[in-house]
């Protein structure tokens, strides 16, 4: 069976560190995922990571590693993944898909 690709979108939040800016921390880990051959999109509210499943999840580990062993205690990730078989797709194409739609639909469309 082929690898399992998959679009992971996560926010990790450290938790404790003494202030409520955690911009520090963040910088830290995008640093870490864009060191990785794995295509990724900053975003607002974290990271969308695209790529095999088991190199995705084995980056998701690190990201946690790597913060533990700055002396962060107690990290809290949320984390969505999404999975096709029928098709290769990246988080663009998605949004693509999207805005073509917007594009194309009427703006009236309370019906």
């Amino acid at each position: 069976m082929p690898h399992l690709n998959c679009i992971a979108d996560i926010c990790l939040i450290p938790i404790g560190t003494g202030s409520p800016s955690v911009s520090n921390e963040i910088t830290i880990i995008e640093r870490h995922i864009r060191s990785s051959h794995l295509r990724s999109t900053l975003h607002s509210a974290g990271t969308t990571i695209e790529g095999p499943w088991d190199e995705v999840m084995v980056l998701i580990g690190e990201l946690h590693e790597l913060l533990h062993s700055l002396g962060v205690h107690r990290i809290q990730s949320d984390i969505r993944v999404g999975t096709r078989d029928d098709k290769a797709q990246t988080a663009k194409d998605k949004v693509d898909v999207v805005e073509k739609k917007l594009e194309d639909m009427p703006c009236d469309n309370r019906s």
